[in-house]
């Protein structure tokens, strides 16, 4: 399959564009499901929109590079929705860690799409 770089190119526009805001540090727990562990940090694009209503969200991670390396595309079976997630700056065991919190419920589903 071809990389549309048009693609790409307009999520670094709106990362670029957009003020990123880490509501959930690493380390920190969800609110509403507290078994879920953060292990990267993980937040949202200011001002913007997602199908759940709330901004983009991003994972930001520890790579010195702070560029878009990816994106997860996820199915949450109990909210029946479906969104992405941009990855922004993760190293390649922050990716692992990402794709297997989103997959390891019956509930939620993610593949990752590398840049």
């Amino acid at each position: 399959m071809e990389c549309n770089i048009e693609f790409w190119n307009a999520l670094d526009r709106i990362v670029a564009n957009s003020e990123i805001i880490i509501d959930r540090p690493k380390g920190t727990r969800h609110p509403k499901y507290p078994d879920i562990l953060y292990e990267v940090d993980y937040g949202y694009l200011k001002d913007t929109s997602s199908m759940d209503g709330g901004g983009i969200d991003i994972w930001k991670g520890t790579h010195n590079e702070q560029k878009i390396d990816a994106i997860i595309c996820i199915v949450d079976l109990m909210k029946r929705d479906s969104e992405i997630k941009i990855l922004i700056g993760c190293t390649k065991e922050e990716n692992e860690r990402i794709f297997h919190l989103h997959n390891d419920s019956e509930y939620m589903k993610g593949i990752l799409i590398y840049r």
